[in-house]
């Protein structure tokens, strides 16, 4: 069966990098399933049903652990969509770390990501970051054949500008529906390369200009990874932007969480947050973000950008 949810119309992602215990190769414990438990069912109370992995998450393990959350829960998969990324291999010995898009590398990864999923099908899978010494039409002729054994729905990329987006475009018959970014009210590349322009700060912003309108004209769901920013404006901190954040959200009666995601999701440009942390409080403290329409003004979304860049605009 096809969850009815889909990224292209979910307002809001969980992503599973914090799930699965520690970050190098020793096995997970009852401990790190109990754990990821904890997230899943906080989740899907907040309503969340997409939820965000990667073949690289705790080396592999945070989709192991998903597996077992899936096994141990009968018809949780049929109400939910998955989606997972491959294309960065981790350093292993003298190997460094590296990209790898190459088309027998992303079957294999698929492969091993279905194994530890425990599921006979991804939902969504992501390109997590370019490889430039793959060409688009090896990528395109593993991602067809992909869909062609019904190993993956639905395909999408992360990290990648409108140009690299509309180069694998033109080798793909499939539609690509999703482009994940970083992009919080700390990581504000992505909206100050908009008004930049024509500036001499222009040359300093590394995001490529262009890319947001090229999504939205070619129906590409925006995802926002690190969108809580880690923390650093909903901790009780009291620097500016928190300060503001925490007023705003007892103003409108939300949590500080739900503002940084607010901010997101008023832009026109539609973007879905993925929220990133594994604590169940946390993650029901985003439940409006999910249920309720953003409620920020036009003054209030640019007071939150304006003191989180520490002056004014151009």
């Amino acid at each position: 069966m096809v969850p009815q949810t889909d990224v292209r119309s979910s307002g809001v992602l969980y992503g599973c990098m914090g799930i699965g215990g520690t970050w190098d190769t020793t096995p997970y414990t009852a401990d790190d399933i109990a754990g990821a438990e904890a997230a899943v069912e906080a989740a899907l109370e907040a309503g969340i049903t997409v939820f965000d992995h990667a073949d690289i998450y705790r080396h592999g393990k945070s989709e192991a652990v998903f597996g077992e959350v899936l096994a141990r829960a009968p018809g949780l998969r049929e109400r939910i969509v998955v989606q997972t990324k491959c294309g960065i291999r981790l350093a292993d010995g003298e190997r460094p770390g590296l990209y790898d898009l190459r088309g027998p590398s992303i079957v294999r990864r698929v492969e091993e990501s279905l194994t530890r999923l425990r599921t006979d099908v991804i939902d969504v899978l992501l390109l997590h970051r370019p490889d430039p010494l793959t060409g688009p039409e090896e990528i395109a002729k593993a991602l067809s054949a992909l869909h062609g054994q019904g190993l993956v729905r639905r395909f999408g990329v992360s990290n990648m500008s409108a140009a690299q987006i509309a180069h694998l475009r033109a080798h793909l018959d499939l539609p690509l529906v999703a482009n994940q970014l970083e992009m919080s009210l700390e990581s504000r590349d992505w909206v100050e390369s908009g008004v930049l322009v024509n500036t001499p700060a222009a040359a300093e912003g590394g995001f490529p200009h262009g890319t947001l309108e090229y999504c939205a004209a070619n129906g590409i769901r925006l995802q926002a990874w690190g969108a809580l920013a880690r923390g650093r404006f909903t901790g009780g901190g009291e620097s500016p932007t928190a300060r503001l954040v925490s007023a705003l959200a007892d103003r409108k009666g939300t949590t500080p969480e739900t503002i940084l995601l607010w901010w997101l999701q008023r832009h026109p440009a539609h973007i879905a947050p993925v929220i990133g942390t594994s604590r169940p409080d946390r993650i029901l403290a985003c439940r409006d973000a999910v249920h309720r329409e953003p409620d920020l003004t036009h003054e209030e979304w640019y007071s939150l950008w304006i003191t989180a860049r520490g002056g004014p605009l151009p």
